[in-house]
């Protein structure tokens, strides 16, 4: 059925719109429309042809990160698994009807992606709510959620309760995200693709304060600065493909 003021206009929801928090967004659109898409109209039409994304991004909800912004991605390249704390729950009967096991089915299984990266950030509320749970007692549905980091804390509660509060979030944020990696590999999408060998994993943390994503090696047993990786050029990796398959 037709909603009548939505064919015709709403003069209430205009009102709204026009002078509360929804101005922003509704300006947004129309620039969107006169100098994004309407420029870019080809490029948005091959989206609608179906998406392939090549990678899983796993990421916190925060409103200060933005994935393809940071990764300078266009739509299209990255299916994005957004919740608070980048949580992953450990695949069970109870977690396997989950939006989160849902999301990485379909990348995994059914999209086909070639990685995946959980990627923690500092400063990150959900992370300080774990570490202090006497800040979220009011908030039963996040203090439930983050149940799922709860290695990473007594990790950080055990192991290092020599630092200070700060260092000890500092700690936690890289702790959670590697604690996050393992429980991906619980899922049998994920097994299974990397019993393969065809799915790669990757533990991140951007740094609000500086713009710096850090990414874990595990050879070195710490998360380094991705701006010390250098870039090979894509016709570089795929010549060495091709040499590595002769």
């Amino acid at each position: 059925m037709v909603n009548k003021h939505m064919q015709n206009g709403d003069s209430h929801t205009d009102a709204q719109t026009q002078t509360g928090g929804l101005h922003k967004l509704v300006a947004g659109m129309h620039q969107f429309q006169a100098n994004v898409f309407q420029p870019q109209r080809e490029f948005f039409r091959t989206l609608a042809d179906g998406q392939r994304p090549q990678g899983l991004f796993i990421t916190c909800s925060d409103s200060r990160i933005n994935p393809n912004l940071f990764t300078q991605t266009d739509p299209g390249e990255l299916f994005i698994l957004r919740n608070i704390g980048n949580i992953v729950p450990p695949f069970s009967p109870i977690t396997s009807g989950g939006g989160a096991a849902a999301a990485i089915e379909f990348a995994v299984a059914a999209l086909n992606v070639e990685y995946i990266v959980v990627c923690g950030h500092s400063l990150c509320g959900a992370m300080k709510g774990l570490l202090q749970p006497e800040t979220v007692a009011d908030l039963p549905s996040v203090r439930g959620w983050l149940a799922h980091g709860e290695s990473a804390r007594q990790i950080v509660r055990q192991n290092y309760a020599d630092l200070d509060a700060d260092n000890q979030m500092n700690v936690l944020v890289q702790e959670n995200v590697l604690v996050q990696l393992e429980n991906l590999r619980t899922h049998p999408s994920v097994a299974v693709r990397l019993s393969r060998g065809d799915l790669r994993l990757f533990a991140w943390v951007y740094k609000l304060e500086t713009g710096e994503v850090f990414a874990y090696h595990a050879d070195e047993g710490q998360f380094v600065s991705l701006l010390e990786t250098p870039v090979v050029p894509q016709q570089r990796l795929a010549r060495m493909a091709a040499i590595r398959s002769i």
